[in-house]
């Protein structure tokens, strides 16, 4: 036996708009759980990163390329994103200076990208502890 919301018989689906809720949250219906999209992002403003967390609410993955941003709206968009994908269940991981990829819990990514400077300051360690 099924039961109807009270809701529905006042406000009547309009046909494609269709509302499905699951154990993770509300999302639309017709949305593929599969994360088909790549999202290439440059914000110019902090304003922007609403835009870049409905794209991940979407189970979209997202790079976004903080280069035309000052550091400190880089730093509140990471923030901003980074409680997004909290929410979400999902996974930020820096891809070179200014760069990230944003992922939703739906989609794995395999391997890491290394850092040139981290690199470079792990060699320069290795190589002071050993006497050449």
């Amino acid at each position: 036996m099924a039961f109807k919301n009270p809701l529905q018989s006042l406000f009547p689906s309009n046909g494609g708009d269709e509302i499905e809720n699951t154990e993770e949250g509300t999302y639309e219906e017709g949305i593929s759980s599969s994360g088909s999209k790549m999202i290439l992002v440059e914000p110019r403003a902090y304003s922007e990163s609403q835009q870049i967390a409905d794209h991940l609410k979407r189970r979209n993955s997202v790079v976004v390329n903080l280069k035309r941003v000052t550091n400190d709206q880089a730093r509140r968009i990471i923030d901003f994103l980074s409680g997004t994908l909290y929410a979400i269940g999902g996974e930020l991981q820096r891809l070179g200076n200014g760069i990230y990829l944003c992922t939703p819990k739906n989609v794995n990514v395999e391997g890491r990208i290394s850092d040139e400077e981290s690199e470079k300051k792990n060699k320069s360690k290795i190589e002071d502890e050993m006497d050449f």
